[in-house]
């Protein structure tokens, strides 16, 4: 799966709004299903979402694992809506 610039650039947003918005259980963010998690040094993120897990790494590398196509693209609309009413949140 490619992403271009904006798309990995929406993915970080996301985990940022996360991370400040979500409710935070042990070291596990969670906004609206989504859940967000980093490693010790912050060189790793992960976003979740029902069977799928996007991990962001340092400079800009990033992967996708999931089980269902419908998932991954259900995920895309939540990050968009999540991105469209983060001021109301």
């Amino acid at each position: 799966m490619h992403l271009d610039r904006e798309e990995k650039q929406n993915l970080l947003h996301v985990f940022n709004l996360i991370t400040t918005k979500g409710h935070k259980t042990e070291s596990v963010y969670e906004l609206s299903g989504i859940r967000a998690s980093y490693d010790f040094d912050g060189y790793t993120c992960w976003l979740a979402y029902r069977d799928l897990t996007v991990t962001l790494m340092f400079h800009g590398s990033y992967d996708f694992e999931y089980q269902h196509k419908e998932t991954l693209e259900f995920f895309f609309k939540m990050v968009s809506n999540l991105l469209a009413e983060k001021d109301n949140l």
